[in-house]
């Protein structure tokens, strides 16, 4: 199965785990322009790869995934066109996540941040390393909270804790993650990627359309809260077209607390 990025690899191994392997060792995974639009189209193919019965979505970098690269959004404050396309993309991403009906693990160690929250945490069984940083960080750059958020946080830790994560942008370790609800599980660090390892292949070794009839069921409460999704996605668009984003993206590359003005 071939993907054509630098942000992530697929290995398919014989044990019937994909493995969406992100980032190089030494460095923080991000989502490029390639990478952001790969992402988007990966579940349906792997549904039908033959062998696949689980995915482990898991990191070889400094952290889980810091969400989207400056570049990319870079492009989305001076373009209809790229914030369109990454609406798009961000749809797909979310919208194959749910409908896949192979089971998802993820395995979270260090930074997961936007993109990188996303995929955390629509996987269907979320392992979160206890020193884990789970940060939706959208507000922080002066765009509403879109992706994943309104479709998932409210569901997984109650409207309150929601709220108060999302508008704040206040980090969660793994261990307050698990506590919260969240996450499905929280670990010592060094069992982290064996933790979610042996899950994964417990649900490779399970009955396929039970495990995907039961995902399917399970994931109406999701499809529910999709009018929610899409409008925070489309709020998210907005906001990258005014200057509350080109200030909050000046601030994060000169490394200092952003002057935030417009009124909504």
């Amino acid at each position: 199965m071939q993907v054509d990025t630098e942000d992530f690899r697929v290995a398919l191994g014989d044990d019937g785990v994909a493995e969406i392997v992100l980032g190089t060792p030494g460095t923080m995974p991000t989502t490029g322009v390639r990478g952001h639009a790969a992402l988007g189209t990966l579940w349906p193919r792997l549904a039908v790869e033959p062998g696949v019965r689980s995915v482990l979505v898991r990191s070889e970098g400094k952290g889980f995934c810091a969400g989207g690269h400056v570049e990319l959004v870079a492009q989305m404050l001076g373009s209809e066109a790229e914030r369109m396309r990454v609406m798009r993309e961000a749809r797909q991403l979310v919208q194959g996540m749910v409908d896949c009906d192979l089971p998802i693990v993820s395995a979270i160690h260090g930074a997961a941040v936007g993109a990188g929250a996303a995929l955390a945490l629509l996987a269907d069984v979320s392992v979160a390393a206890r020193s884990a940083k789970i940060i939706d960080g959208h507000t922080k750059i002066g765009v509403a909270a879109g992706d994943h958020a309104a479709i998932v946080w409210p569901l997984l830790c109650g409207m309150a804790k929601a709220k108060y994560h999302l508008l704040t942008c206040a980090p969660l370790s793994g261990e307050e993650a698990e506590r919260i609800g969240l996450v499905s599980l929280s670990v010592p660090d060094d069992e982290l990627q064996a933790r979610a390892r042996q899950i994964a292949l417990e649900l490779a070794a399970g009955s396929p359309s039970a495990l995907a009839f039961t995902k399917r069921s399970l994931n109406h409460w999701l499809r529910a809260a999709w009018p929610a999704f899409e409008h925070s996605l489309a709020l998210e668009m907005i906001g990258f077209a005014g200057s509350d984003a080109r200030e909050g993206l000046a601030a994060l590359n000169e490394r200092r607390a952003p002057r935030f003005g417009s009124a909504p």
